[in-house]
Formats: C-alpha cells, sequence, structure tokens
C-alpha cells in the first residue's frame, strides 16, 4: 500500500528577503549602543591595566628594597618622553615601570633580573595599544588642600621600598589621579574612571559618577 508522504514548506525568497530586512533594522539600532559599549570597554580596560602597573611598580619597590617608578610615557619608542605636559590634555595611556628615568629608552628589553646598563632598567610596560587605542588618560597632582595652581600637571609617582610614595628624582610633582576617558564616546554615554593613589602608596579605582556610600564611588579629592 503506498502511503502519501506530507509536504515540506520552507521560506520561498520574499520570506527571506523580509527576515533579512528586519534583521538589517534590528542591527543598526542596536549598532550605536554596541559601538559605545565597546569604547567604554576600552576605558576599563586601560583603567584597569594602569591600575596593575601601579601595583606592580610597588610590589617591586618593596621586593627590591629600592624606589620604583611608574611613569606615563608617550609611546613606547625610543623617543619616548613623559606623557603630560598640560592638566588639560588627555595623553594615551602608555606607561613604564622601571628603576630609573626611561626617557628616550622606553624600547629597551623589559629587565628579566640581571643587570642591564643605563638607560631605564624597565620593569614592566604596556602600550595604549593593547586593547584599549581610544583610551586616554589625565594624570595630575592634586595638593590637599588645594592651591593654585591645582591640579598640576604630573606624569610619575615614585614608590619607596616600604610601598609608600616618595618625591620623584626630578623633582616633577607626583601622580596622584589618574582619569580615564575616551572621545570617541559622547560625555553622555561615556562612563570615566579614576584611579587614586594616596602618600601611603595604595591605589584604588573608581566611578566618578558615584559617590560614598555608593561602594564603586568616588570620594571627594582630594
Amino acid at each position: 500500500m503506498l502511503s502519501m508522504r506530507s509536504s515540506q514548506r520552507g521560506l520561498n525568497i520574499v520570506e527571506i528577503m523580509i527576515s533579512l530586512v528586519v534583521l538589517g533594522v534590528l542591527i543598526g539600532l542596536g549598532a550605536p549602543g554596541f559601538a559605545e559599549w565597546l569604547q567604554n570597554q576600552q576605558i576599563r580596560a586601560a583603567a584597569e591595566a594602569t591600575l596593575n602597573g601601579l601595583q606592580v611598580a610597588r610590589g617591586e619597590a618593596v621586593r627590591r628594597n629600592t624606589p620604583v617608578r611608574f611613569q606615563l610615557v608617550s609611546d613606547l619608542t625610543s623617543t619616548c618622553v613623559l606623557a603630560s605636559d598640560s592638566v588639560t590634555a588627555p595623553v594615551s595611556v602608555s606607561w613604564v615601570v622601571s628603576l630609573a628615568d626611561p626617557t628616550g629608552a622606553c624600547d629597551a628589553v623589559t629587565d628579566s633580573g640581571q643587570p642591564v646598563p643605563p638607560p631605564g632598567r624597565i620593569l614592566q610596560k604596556r602600550t595604549s595599544a593593547e586593547g584599549s587605542p581610544g583610551a586616554l588618560a589625565t594624570s595630575v597632582f592634586v595638593p590637599s588642600p588645594p592651591v593654585p595652581p591645582a591640579p598640576q600637571a604630573a606624569s610619575t609617582v615614585t614608590f619607596a621600598a616600604l610601598g609608600n610614595v616618595v618625591a620623584n628624582a626630578d623633582g616633577t610633582p607626583s601622580i596622584n589621579k589618574i582619569d580615564v576617558t575616551n572621545l570617541n564616546v559622547s560625555p553622555s554615554a561615556m562612563r570615566p574612571l579614576r584611579i587614586i593613589i594616596n602618600s601611603g602608596g595604595s591605589t584604588r579605582m573608581c566611578d566618578p559618577a558615584f559617590a560614598p556610600p555608593e561602594p564603586r564611588g568616588c570620594p571627594a579629592f582630594p
């Protein structure tokens, strides 16, 4: 006895085209928000990497029993310079942890623990191109209490053998606040982050959009 096979109906070309149009509209509506999310993720990646660099510098100072500096630099080439020359000019988030001033030698090989001729003795470094090309940092020293001119441009912080912050060898102000932003995001959608370094050497990342007692909030600074 012959059995009748039920017909199977798939999508025709019109239904496929309608589905693609609807999908395109949904993607178009969601794309701006997704792009903003990606740029804000660059802010977080840069802030977390910077916080890690500060913690490495402090830890190495204690471990080696010698001052170690964290320095924001223009780039990691043989022509690198201190990154911040103006309070109002954010710079790329590239940094170097070193035993001496690495200016002009940020392309040197990272120190493996063996004696290395000057300059630099670079212990660790990071370029802003590593996952956060759009992120920018504004690093400053804010005196407490604030007195004119405040805040002051700052590019370096030096940790002593006890983990506390000491004066920089070149006499420049020590970083005690770093604001990480991204100009590729509109101000209303941007989620900047702040890193605070106190005189005892401890570091903290917070969200300036919130205030205590919110755990993520930034305290009044200084």
